[in-house]
């Protein structure tokens, strides 16, 4: 297993990506998970998935672009606020930029810690059991509670 965090930025994270798949000799659909913030999750949320379209995210849309597929394991972290479907824009899509580009409130850096240590857990289990039963196991609604 290799951890690698690109020094990219976010936009072109796939650039990165694709070079390490191709140094590693590895097959992304098989051998890589990527690990990325996600504005229409929220906030102390994960989940799993095995391919998908990159939903506006650029740095998942930068790692479909460089690897010439969306077949690449991704966990994605909630960072959204918690917003009543009234309160969503247009679409219903999550405050942007502004939002992410803010300085976190410490209550939500603590929901952020929490998450952070389901994520590795969640690592683990990916690698230990595969995705599909990690999938299982973390995309359930209760599991924030459960942890």
């Amino acid at each position: 297993m290799v951890l690698a965090k690109p020094e990219t930025f976010m936009n072109l994270s796939g650039v990165a990506v694709a070079a390490l798949a191709k140094e590693l000799e590895v097959d992304p659909a098989r051998d890589l998970l990527v690990i990325y913030d996600e504005l229409d999750l929220t906030l102390g949320t994960l989940k799993i998935r095995e391919r998908g379209s990159p939903a506006g995210h650029n740095g998942a849309r930068s790692v479909t672009g460089a690897l010439g597929n969306q077949e690449w394991l991704r966990l994605r972290i909630g960072v959204g606020l918690d917003l009543p479907p009234e309160a969503l824009a247009a679409g219903g899509r999550r405050p942007g930029r502004d939002y992410l580009l803010s300085p976190m409130r410490k209550a939500d850096l603590a929901v952020l810690d929490e998450v952070l240590d389901r994520v590795a857990t969640a690592t683990r289990r990916i690698i230990e059991v595969g995705p599909a039963a990690a999938m299982n196991e973390f995309n359930r609604k209760d599991t924030k509670d459960r942890e």
